[in-house]
């Protein structure tokens, strides 16, 4: 199944179904074990009243017993191209809600929208589009992954439509998601590539290093100029040498940098992500997915951007030469990765899918942790790390499966 390139909508509030259990009454989750910012408390509770967790319950609050369960904050995507066979590059309205939906589905409570390189134009009316969303409050913003990457690390990314990063086509971009664009992946060591950083830096716009084909001297120098992220770290930039330590090297040993890692199983060896989290630690490491359409859909034949891609097991590339094409991961499998897998923490793992990538979206006071005055987007997951309920902003998304 592919996506329609041309399909096109107006935005719309996505439709919620609340639970009964908490359908206008105050919930409180109790016995389990709570992963908070600062301490791991069994037999503890959250409390959810409204929207909001609370520090109180009242006294006409229902009681679920979750004993045996993790409670964990609503995980936190930087990075997705799309899921559930929808894509937010191309798709219509209701197919790009039917993609958040599919994430939600899996834990993902928070949503950066991903675009792929594109002609401006197209890019600009996407924008357009995807910030109604924003403002509905369906995504958390807008990042944009090229068309201002590097043909040597163009990955999935149509060659024939990539461009220098000029800042005036880089300020067409920001003008036309008016106020959300989040962030903006680029190969800094291109023809205005600096000064394009300094100008998101100034907008209030992530600057993310990726698809890069810079050096390591080069990379530092994107790094001073306000670059924080690394796209997909690892993926699509030179591999470290010992006298060539290229971009890899810049961007782990910087603190001002969180790199993103793609948890699949794919796209990075253990070892790769046990040297990232060794050097960077759970504060500066975002687990992202990177998923196009397949994303909770299956296997066949789809479309990112104008490329075609073929899903087989799970792993999607470029039909014409075999390139990976993003991925089909959901942030449950990532984080049951990096625990079971990985041998991450739970606390580790649950600050690179929640609280980092809140922190640097700037929404640190309203999600990613579980703390009184926060919005009520959590988790239930068993003893195996499996998934068995999603709450967002007080509501069941996936309703408690507790037997």
């Amino acid at each position: 199944m592919a996506a329609d390139p041309g399909a096109r909508g107006t935005a719309r509030q996505a439709p919620t179904h609340p639970h009964p259990a908490t359908a206008g009454h105050p919930t409180v989750l109790t016995g389990a074990t709570v992963i908070l910012p600062t301490e791991t408390v069994t037999n503890g509770r959250v409390v959810v009243n409204g929207t909001r967790i609370t520090a109180t319950a009242p006294e006409n609050a229902q009681v679920i017993d979750a004993s045996g369960h993790y409670v964990i904050p609503g995980f936190v995507d930087l990075h997705n191209h799309g899921g559930g066979g929808a894509s937010f590059t191309s798709g219509s309205v209701d197919n790009i809600l039917k993609g958040i939906h599919t994430h939600r589905l899996h834990g993902t409570t928070t949503l950066v929208a991903s675009t792929v390189t594109g002609d401006m134009d197209f890019l600009t009316q996407r924008a357009g589009l995807l910030s109604e969303l924003a403002e509905q409050g369906d995504i958390a913003g807008i990042h944009f992954e090229g068309p201002f990457i590097s043909p040597c690390r163009k990955g999935a990314h149509s060659e024939a439509l990539l461009r220098d990063p000029h800042p005036a086509d880089v300020r067409k971009l920001i003008d036309a998601a008016r106020g959300r664009a989040k962030m903006l992946t680029l190969a800094t060591e291109l023809p205005g590539g600096l000064d394009s950083v300094r100008l998101l830096a100034e907008h209030g716009v992530i600057a993310a290093i990726g698809h890069t084909d810079a050096t390591y001297e080069q990379t530092v120098e994107a790094i001073d100029a306000g670059a924080t992220v690394a796209t997909h770290l690892f993926n699509a930039m030179p591999p470290l040498g010992h006298r060539s330590p290229g971009p890899i090297t810049a961007l782990l040993e910087d603190d001002r940098i969180t790199v993103e890692l793609i948890n699949d199983g794919t796209h990075l060896h253990p070892a790769a992500l046990q040297l990232a989290f060794h050097h960077a630690g759970a504060d500066r490491v975002a687990f992202i997915t990177d998923a196009m359409d397949a994303a909770g859909f299956g296997d066949g034949r789809y479309w990112l951007g104008p490329l075609e891609v073929e899903v087989a097991d799970g792993v999607a590339r470029l039909t014409e030469d075999g390139t990976i094409a993003g991925s089909t991961l959901t942030l449950d499998r990532a984080f049951k990765r990096a625990v079971t897998v990985d041998g991450l923490s739970v606390e580790d793992a649950v600050t690179a899918l929640s609280a980092t990538p809140a922190r640097l979206l700037g929404l640190a006071d309203t999600i990613g942790s579980l703390e009184p005055g926060k919005y009520a987007d959590l988790l239930l997951l068993d003893a195996d790390f499996e998934l068995k309920g999603v709450m967002r902003r007080g509501e069941w998304v996936v309703p408690p499966q507790l037997g």
